[in-house]
């Protein structure tokens, strides 16, 4: 069976992550390499760990949450599509079972707010996981703050987390915003399609998708 740790060190893998972020860094946007990845996979294995789900549901959403953007390696139009289509050869080549290669694939083909939705609950810890990554650590170069609106927003951010709350049935991303980096609306003018993607996904997984910016309950 397939583990998380095969697909972590596979060298193809690794190559494939490390060129899609070289890739989106001549583009301009923000980290996309082994340190997003890795606080996906975990996140979204976190999500459904609160959950009840099982070890392999949770190891399976660790996988996808690792490998979802490789296919910014092709292009980052359709990058979920790209991505999904290379899973498929990758992992169907190292042995995993048709019926949880679809589902790693179909989640890492639905992440993406312009085209995807959640349609299990491996994509729906997925979209909460990978859309709910904002850091200052994520920026490349503070040079770009005072032009890149994406850039100054995830500088802003000093603190990011995300928590499964079963008692009041929520899941809740609290952030800590400087302010004097970035406003507040300038969040919600770029991530406001994310924050809705992260609604739909916690409603499938029968939670309210809740956040809280400097102690201030938005949504």
């Amino acid at each position: 069976m397939l583990t998380f740790n095969d697909v972590k060190n596979h060298p193809a893998i690794r190559t494939y992550i490390e060129k899609g972020n070289a890739v989106l860094g001549e583009l301009g946007f923000t980290e996309h390499g082994f340190a997003h990845a890795g606080i996906t996979a975990e996140m979204a294995a976190d999500i459904l760990t609160a959950l009840g789900y099982g070890p392999r549901t949770v190891e399976l959403a660790r996988i996808a949450g690792f490998i979802h953007d490789i296919g910014n390696c092709v292009n980052r139009v359709d990058h979920a599509q790209s991505g999904a289509l290379m899973a498929f050869t990758l992992l169907s080549a190292m042995g995993m079972e048709p019926d949880e290669l679809s589902e790693v694939a179909g989640a890492i083909g639905n992440h993406d707010e312009g085209t995807g939705q959640a349609i299990s609950p491996i994509s729906a810890a997925l979209i909460l996981a990978d859309k709910s990554d904002v850091r200052r650590s994520r920026v490349r170069s503070r040079r770009t703050i005072g032009i890149d609106i994406h850039d100054r927003v995830n500088y802003a951010v000093m603190d990011s987390r995300l928590q499964v709350d079963t008692k009041r049935g929520e899941v809740l991303l609290s952030l800590t915003i400087d302010t004097d980096i970035s406003a507040v609306m300038d969040y919600f003018e770029i991530f406001l399609s994310r924050m809705l993607m992260c609604r739909k996904a916690a409603e499938y997984l029968g939670l309210h998708f809740g956040l809280l910016i400097n102690q201030n309950r938005l949504l």
